[in-house]
């Protein structure tokens, strides 16, 4: 039997293991973000945006009276009505946009994610800018979308799972990353609040 097939981790005739190919990937990576750092999962950003949308919904039902509602109710366009209909559908998404945008720009992060101590930065830790939130409350429009949004929901859970960044496509078309916000570097967390 040959020697250079006698050790069982090795893989190739160069004497690199499975253990040092690995640790020499992970410092080709040019993952820019500061060491310690810890991303969020994919349970504590899906319970977030369960808080977000429920006390989101939960306020624009006492502001309109229950009325939001219709939104939803397709049986409201082919009838006279259809006006209405419209106009609920854009109450509801320019609320939505406007909640994730202010609270990210306020807080750099929603209410649901403060709850779970989790932030919203750019993949070098840095601040998100304001086109960046634009951008990113965008995308929070297609889980106001019924049967689909479970569909997506259910495809961004696996991306973040998939990921070793933790990223959704939201976060890699905007290029923000989700974090344990008491992970980050002090001098990355103080536009937090």
């Amino acid at each position: 039997m040959s020697d250079a097939h006698s050790s069982p981790i090795r893989i190739h005739n160069s004497g690199t293991n499975l253990a040092k190919q690995a640790l020499a990937e992970q410092e080709k990576s040019n993952w820019p973000m500061p060491e310690g750092t810890i991303l969020a999962g994919a349970g504590r950003r899906g319970g977030a945006l369960v808080i977000d949308m429920t006390l989101l919904l939960a306020i624009l039902a006492i502001a309109t009276r229950g009325r939001i509602f219709n939104a939803w109710n397709i049986r409201l366009i082919p009838s006279f009505d259809v006006h209405y209909w419209i106009a609920m559908v854009l109450i509801l998404c320019v609320s939505t946009w406007l909640y994730f945008r202010a609270t990210g720009i306020v807080f750099s992060r929603s209410l649901g994610q403060r709850m779970f101590s989790i932030a919203i930065v750019a993949e070098d830790g840095s601040e998100m800018t304001s086109d960046m939130w634009d951008r990113r409350s965008l995308g929070k429009l297609l889980f106001l979308i019924p049967l689909f949004n479970l569909y997506h929901a259910a495809y961004e859970i696996q991306r973040i799972r998939q990921r070793h960044t933790h990223q959704s496509n939201l976060d890699r078309r905007v290029g923000s990353i989700v974090v344990i916000s008491n992970s980050l570097p002090p001098a990355l967390r103080r536009h937090l609040r």
